[in-house]
């Protein structure tokens, strides 16, 4: 279930991608769900796109 204030989509993805995302996000002490929206905002920032600035997402505790 989606954090309050965040909204949930289903995503299909090659297993390759899913697999280098999830080691990616090991590599910096991040959830898989952090690192994907991490990786979308930067995506988003090198093409202009300004969003708020909100709070960092969070390494898994």
């Amino acid at each position: 279930m989606a954090s309050p204030g965040k909204k949930s989509y289903p995503l299909r993805v090659r297993p390759e991608v899913m697999e280098a995302v999830e080691k990616l996000a090991a590599s910096e002490l991040r959830s898989t769900n952090a690192q994907l929206e991490m990786l979308l905002r930067e995506a988003l920032a090198k093409r202009g796109i300004k969003l708020p600035a909100g709070r960092k997402p969070e390494a898994d505790s």
